[in-house]
């Protein structure tokens, strides 16, 4: 077990427990198997995993004297108004949950994220560096791959898949698909990332991967049925999602985004459980596509 796993797993008991005393930290620690191998946490190793967790995450565990001595988060919003933090730490914790609980792998079943892992480190060590990086790209409609440089400005993790925006050598800036990445090359050659690029502005009315110059956003409207609403209050649609109105029977969303394909895709997807009600052009689009399936099986 590296360091970073304990320190995940501290911070994580710390969330869940709200306020802890040392002994039961330590009770749970010990009880932990196959992280602890059945040893206490000693005060020192706590004290020491206290200063390397504020000094790595800026996350401070302090302690309340008063009525005992009981630990807890003093500066949760540093975690909760932090994405990228947030999701980190949640997977380190459901990563520690699963290593205690090894004895359940078969009972356990997860989705394996395509080639994410083969190239990430590659790409991230560039993007601490600007520096630009060869790839050898094959797009799912050509059977060989072909070689050329580009600058990483971004990485995402989107439905299972890790993608990479960048700049490449015609003075584009495209998604890739790191899963269609045959290989990449660190160069020595650097880039300048430009001063006012947000990665979360460059996205936020995206719906996933797929930027759509020619698409613009728009007010979209989207009433869900009396099964489906539940299921995009507790997972919404796109970040800017808010609910207008729940009538019992259906519920109506509104949402702010480029209605891309992977949009459209997404839709489709719920069937007859969720109808577009504005723009009309869009609705128009999802008659559509509703039409040519229905061509596909109107003679069975």
């Amino acid at each position: 077990m590296n360091q970073l796993q304990k320190y995940t797993w501290l911070i994580d008991t710390n969330r869940r427990a709200g306020k802890i005393s040392h002994k039961e930290l330590s009770d749970r620690w010990e009880r932990c198997k196959d992280l602890s191998d059945c040893k206490p946490l000693h005060r020192a190793t706590f004290n020491r995993w206290r200063d390397a967790i504020f000094s790595q995450f800026g996350i401070i565990i302090d302690c309340q004297k008063v009525g005992g001595y009981l630990y807890y988060i003093s500066n949760p919003e540093d975690i909760d108004e932090d994405k990228l933090k947030k999701w980190m730490l949640d997977s380190f914790a459901v990563g520690n949950i699963i290593g205690e609980n090894l004895s359940l792998k078969g009972r356990i079943l997860v989705d394996e994220i395509p080639s994410g892992r083969d190239h990430l480190t590659t790409i991230m060590e560039a993007m601490k560096e600007n520096r630009v990086i060869e790839i050898t790209y094959c797009p799912f409609k050509r059977s060989h791959g072909y070689t050329f440089p580009i600058e990483p400005y971004c990485v995402k993790l989107f439905e299972n898949r890790w993608y990479v925006l960048a700049r490449n050598n015609r003075d584009e800036t495209k998604v890739y698909g790191l899963d269609r990445l045959e290989d990449v090359e660190l160069t020595d050659m650097t880039f300048k990332l430009p001063k006012d690029f947000d990665a979360d502005e460059f996205f936020s009315t995206a719906f996933g991967i797929v930027i759509g110059y020619d698409v613009k956003p728009e007010r979209i409207i989207v009433r869900a049925d009396e099964n489906h609403k539940h299921y995009l209050k507790s997972l919404p649609l796109h970040h800017s999602q808010r609910l207008i109105e729940d009538c019992g029977e259906y519920a109506d969303f509104e949402l702010y985004l480029s209605p891309t394909y992977d949009f459209i895709m997404k839709l489709l997807q719920a069937g007859s459980m969720i109808e577009i009600i504005e723009p009309v052009e869009l609705r128009k689009e999802m008659r559509g596509w509703i039409s040519d399936m229905y061509e596909l099986y109107k003679n069975d």
